[in-house]
């Protein structure tokens, strides 16, 4: 695909996903998908590759006064992140970072409870693990993923995304043993732009898509 072209939506995104996947013979145990957006296109990559589909989840850390500028992100294992640069520039402390992380590491708990439901959480010993989202800007969330996941047995990261800067991906090559990145544009001002359709996610949308995998 060149880069000028947008994917239709985020179920292109993820077929076009799976299939550089496969062509790179990585064989994929398991796709872990960042909710929300990214469970619609875990759910392509998944289908396309023949293998289950669950979650990885993480939360932003928010900057004091304005929660919405990420200032780093925890997992719900408590796995952190921590952008030193935001951190200073938005004049946070150590209380307030330390204040955030514990209650978005809750939040994030509490998220993958509710999005699993009654299942139990996957085995990852010994397997190739992908994890997908439908993109990454600062990549907050996904550095705190990675981090998380390399407490785990799991064998082998891989991070599958269809678009990212390519500063965000050179750096997060540091955090996986390999990154599939579909398009890494100079001219990169959110993920959105490079979707004909990119529409909210909600709560029930994202967990029916990993219901399907059951």
């Amino acid at each position: 695909m060149s880069e000028s072209r947008r994917f239709k939506d985020r179920t292109e995104a993820g077929e076009q996903l799976g299939d550089a996947l496969r062509k790179r013979e990585l064989d994929v145990d398991i796709v872990l998908a960042i909710p929300r957006g990214g469970l619609p296109l875990g759910r392509a990559v998944a289908d396309t590759l023949g293998v289950p589909l669950d979650i990885v989840v993480a939360s932003k850390i928010g900057a004091p006064g304005n929660p919405e500028y990420a200032i780093g992100a925890v997992a719900r294992n408590g796995s952190v992140w921590r952008n030193e640069e935001a951190f200073r520039g938005t004049g946070s402390d150590e209380e307030h970072f330390e204040q955030e992380r514990e209650k978005e590491a809750e939040n994030a708990r509490q998220k993958a409870e509710r999005y699993r439901g009654e299942r139990a959480e996957p085995d990852l010993t010994g397997k190739t693990v992908a994890v997908v989202d439908d993109g990454v800007a600062t990549g907050s969330t996904v550095r705190a993923s990675l981090q998380m996941l390399r407490e785990t047995d799991a064998e082998r990261i891989v991070l599958a995304v269809p678009v990212g800067p390519p500063d965000t991906i050179n750096e997060l090559e540091e955090l996986a043993d390999e990154v599939v990145c579909l398009k890494t544009p100079s001219s990169f001002r959110g993920v959105g732009q490079f979707y004909e359709r990119f529409d909210q996610v909600s709560d029930e949308e994202a967990m029916a898509y990993l219901e399907s995998s059951s």
